[in-house]
């Protein structure tokens, strides 16, 4: 269903059941899967390659080329996946360099005016709120939520299932599992009713929790010092051990 006033180039690619609106404009080489719905006035430009049952609302500007100055003109790529709601202003920009995409999962929600950069990549199920923004080669991993108004610098990574506050301002990496908040963020503590929703294990939770105490409430130890007091016990948690793995593993350090 494609209403007479769209644009759709004879190049695109568009799946069975999906719906192009008002004065959308489909370019060159993008690939929309089954059932997608364009409102009205969706822009999506080439090379996006876009799964299916994903929801566009009016204004969006998706697959535009790299805002990144070092941007030469290269055949820069989308990816999104399945099932994702991308609401009114919502922008999300092709990588810088071929064969580095921008990636974006399945089953995440964008609400209005959020912002994607070139070379991000968006796990599964993450919650971007109105105008969040995502500098460039930001990674932000599943089950995420950055609030309103949240700023997250380049090349920062966000962990799983942590939350941060409106208004935040983000500029070293985000522990998963927590809560962080401010201007300059610090880590709140642990996401424990954003967890119990996931259906994690009460062991799992005083686990975290244990461990946030160690290595985020003693701000004053050097924080490698910090990991090795862990009773072995928490140390040795599952949801703890990927929690230390992603601290050891931070280049621009982890909020505190």
């Amino acid at each position: 269903m494609i209403h007479p006033t769209a644009i759709v180039s004879p190049h695109a690619k568009i799946g069975a059941k999906t719906e192009i609106g008002p004065y959308c404009v489909i370019e060159a080489n993008v690939t929309l899967g089954e059932r997608c719905k364009l409102h009205s006035h969706v822009v999506i430009h080439g090379n996006s390659k876009i799964g299916k049952e994903n929801e566009f609302f009016p204004f969006a500007a998706i697959g535009i080329k790299s805002q990144d100055l070092k941007y030469s003109g290269e055949p820069t790529a989308l990816v999104i996946g399945d099932r994702n709601v991308f609401r009114e202003n919502t922008t999300v920009h092709r990588g810088t360099e071929e064969g580095s995409p921008t990636q974006i999962g399945s089953d995440n929600l964008c609400l209005a005016y959020a912002h994607i950069a070139h070379d991000c990549h968006v796990g599964n199920n993450v919650i971007l709120s109105n105008n969040g923004t995502l500098a460039g080669h930001v990674h932000v991993a599943d089950y995420a939520i950055i609030s309103g108004l949240t700023a997250v610098h380049q090349f920062c990574k966000v962990g799983a299932h942590s939350i941060t506050g409106g208004i935040s301002k983000i500029v070293q990496d985000i522990p998963p599992f927590t809560i962080v908040d401010g201007n300059p963020s610090t880590v709140r503590g642990i996401n424990q009713v954003g967890l119990q929703r996931r259906g994690f294990s009460d062991e799992d939770i005083r686990a975290l929790r244990t461990a946030y105490k160690k290595l985020f409430l003693k701000k004053e130890s050097n924080l490698t010092k910090a990991i090795k007091t862990l009773d072995p016990a928490v140390a040795n948690n599952e949801k703890v051990c990927q929690l230390l793995t992603f601290i050891e593993n931070s280049k621009r350090g982890v909020i505190r």
